[in-house]
């Protein structure tokens, strides 16, 4: 009853966003009590790492109503404060290191709190073309999107986009002034600057950023949807879209995106103002990064489509192909970085893990390839889901057979196991 009653709220919220597409919400904040806390705090993941109290969401439950309670009474009251952000590192494909924030729990349910109320107005007002982090839409449709934009308006030109450490970079005085123009709620503000001058704990370091916000952030990915929906989607629909002579098309993930166009002049004019664009917003496109790639269908007649280039997209290189029924279309492959990673990372796996009981290896194995599966089985990729495959066998037996001095396991001894300990084989998932 009382998640209901939460749910009445949001939905009277997001009705009056569709009514009034001009309307500017003053008054909100005042929806948050302890219920729409206990709402918040059911929609909040229970398994993420702990901040800086060290709190789990398992110690957190066991006097729930004695801490929403408490938390209500210090919001209320105008007493809560942002507690600072525990920051980790984790690789990246190129060998850098992408910073990742880490909110205490209860922190994590005040800004989930806050992002249903966001969510409520903004999703009434984002673009479907816009498909991260967002409810009831997924990587798999924004590829699916892409496919049928490019097969279906003759797209021969793609702007493909970097945005240099956007979550690093996004002004904290813009975005205020972004939100004011549909939020203009004293209490939802002041907590959105609270997050953003929150300290971040490195190691022993505390900073103070003056701009950007942490990924790992609960509220993060609703402000850079916001951000990003001022920044380039409005723009894109209201002011480069009407003077293009050809078509086109935008397809966004948060802040990894491409541009389509059937033209080439409408491609350059867009990729000589796009670097301006986000200029003015404080972000930078990155210059070398930033490519506009020749991505015209093959005449009829060619056997190959060699001379077109290629483009990647949520770790999908897109490229040209010859259907079973000799028709040119675009098809989908594991991007090569993101293949070499998933088998360097198996490799290092088997070796890591090759002394533990075989059922907790085959087990955990399992899990990696059927986790990679879900993501990358789209049609069109199973050859590349079958070298990830035969990888993982091979690595499997390598490793195994370096568990003593005795040398190695031959395959027939190793097919023998198989059958005991059969691995997930490649399957496709997403027919998109």
């Amino acid at each position: 009853m009382r998640s209901q009653i939460v749910s009445t709220k949001l939905q009277q919220i997001a009705e009056q966003a569709v009514n009034e597409p001009d309307k500017v919400f003053t008054n909100i904040m005042y929806l948050v009590d302890v219920d729409f806390l206990r709402e918040a705090y059911q929609r909040t993941r229970k398994d993420a790492a702990p901040g800086m109290d060290g709190v789990t969401a398992e110690q957190y439950a066991k006097n729930l109503d004695e801490n929403l309670q408490a938390l209500y009474d210090r919001m209320r009251k105008g007493q809560y404060r942002a507690p600072a952000v525990k920051r980790i590192w984790l690789d990246k494909e190129n060998g850098s290191k992408r910073p990742i924030g880490i909110p205490e729990f209860e922190d994590k349910i005040v800004q989930r709190a806050v992002s249903m109320l966001l969510g409520a107005i903004y999703e009434q007002d984002f673009y479907a073309f816009s498909h991260g982090f967002r409810p009831e839409h997924s990587p798999h449709q924004a590829l699916g999107e892409i496919w049928k934009q490019c097969m279906g308006m003759n797209i021969g030109w793609i702007i493909d986009a970097d945005v240099s450490g956007f979550f690093d970079n996004l002004s904290h005085s813009k975005l205020q002034e972004i939100i004011k123009q549909r939020v203009n709620d004293g209490g939802i503000l002041r907590y959105i600057g609270k997050w953003l001058n929150a300290g971040i704990m490195d190691g022993e370091s505390l900073s103070y950023p003056e701009k950007g916000t942490p990924q790992g952030g609960v509220v993060s990915p609703i402000l850079a949807n916001v951000y990003l929906h001022h920044v380039l989607d409005e723009w894109f629909v209201k002011e480069v879209q009407p003077l293009m002579k050809g078509r086109c098309f935008l397809c966004r993930f948060a802040d990894d995106f491409i541009i389509g166009f059937e033209r080439e002049e409408d491609a350059r004019r867009v990729m000589e103002v796009l670097p301006k664009r986000f200029a003015r917003f404080d972000l930078t496109i990155h210059p070398e990064k930033t490519r506009l790639v020749s991505f015209q269908k093959p005449n009829r007649q060619q056997e190959d489509g060699k001379g077109n280039g290629t483009f990647v997209f949520l770790g999908f290189t897109h490229y040209w192909a010859k259907s079973r029924r000799n028709n040119w279309v675009i098809k989908r492959k594991t991007a090569p970085k993101r293949l070499h990673r998933s088998m360097r990372n198996a490799w290092e796996w088997c070796r890591q893990n090759r002394h533990k009981p075989l059922r907790e290896q085959y087990h955990m194995l399992c899990l990696k390839l059927n986790g990679h599966y879900q993501y990358y089985g789209i049609q069109g990729n199973f050859a590349m889901l079958r070298v990830l495959y035969k990888h993982v066998e091979n690595a499997w037996r390598y490793w195994l057979s370096h568990r003593s001095s005795k040398g190695g396991i031959p395959w027939e001894m190793f097919r023998t196991l198989g059958i005991r300990y059969p691995l997930p084989t490649p399957r496709i998932v997403h027919c998109v």
